[in-house]
């Protein structure tokens, strides 16, 4: 897919790697919409328009779906089209099983999976009717290995890989794509607060012993859009911690 004046929608884009990617793509001459639950600063928004791209940031809780299918119909009544769906917005609530309260299991399961289905069920009209576009859905590794600590996370993850292939066996018909991206450890706020004794207990066991970056990230996601001919797969972006 050609992606200059294409219109890619990007969920938990305020920040981190959602940002990143949204960067990444305007600077491929892409129209960007930024999205998150609370509004977006405008300093965000001006970054992306420097890159000489057009963006709309758009006010939405993934897990609403009327809020949802709102902003799927602003995309639209803004552009006339929607060409790329990052699927980013996520959260985190770890804790050990025997201590883990049901509310924090079933949000992290509603932002990060549930949220994936309302905008991936939203999109997916528009898409269909212009018969083409790609959906790019951020698991993790932790959705592959699980993790001490993260039942919910990995459960939440492991479901999008699934939810993915499905989704690609399903929208192919319409030759539409869709693809998951598998993080490892990369360099963000999250990570940051962790000590410098966890940290380097961490690179220690990544074969090319660092973090990734963002970028890396968004440069993954960037390959999945422009490549027509990929669907239906997990692409892990960890510096090898998974490899078989």
């Amino acid at each position: 897919m050609e992606l200059k004046d294409k219109v890619v929608l990007i969920t938990g884009s305020s920040r981190g790697i959602g940002l990143a990617i949204a960067q990444a793509f305007a600077k491929q001459g892409a129209n960007i919409v930024l999205n998150a639950r609370k509004p977006i600063d405008e300093t965000v928004i001006a970054q992306i328009k420097h890159l000489g791209s057009d963006c709309l940031a758009l006010t939405a809780d993934v897990t609403n779906m009327d809020e949802v299918k709102q902003l799927i119909a602003d995309i639209i009544s803004n552009w006339g089209h929607l060409d790329v769906v990052v699927n980013n917005a996520g959260i985190v609530h770890d804790g050990l099983l025997n201590r883990m309260s049901s509310s924090d299991f079933q949000s992290v399961l509603d932002t990060n999976l549930v949220g994936t289905f309302n905008v991936t069920k939203q999109a997916l009209r528009p898409m269909y009717k212009q018969r083409s576009g790609c959906f790019i859905n951020m698991a993790s590794v932790i959705g592959l290995t699980g993790n001490i600590g993260q039942a919910n996370y990995a459960a939440s993850k492991a479901g999008i890989i699934g939810f993915t292939k499905s989704v690609a066996h399903e929208s192919a018909l319409r030759n539409l794509r869709c693809n998951a991206l598998a993080p490892g450890m990369i360099a963000t706020q999250m990570t940051q607060q962790l000590s410098d004794k966890r940290q380097t207990e961490i690179i220690e066991q990544i074969p090319l012993k660092r973090l990734g970056t963002v970028n890396e990230v968004a440069q993954a996601a960037i390959f999945l859009a422009q490549n027509d001919y990929i669907t239906g797969q997990t692409i892990t972006i960890d510096g090898g911690l998974t490899m078989q």
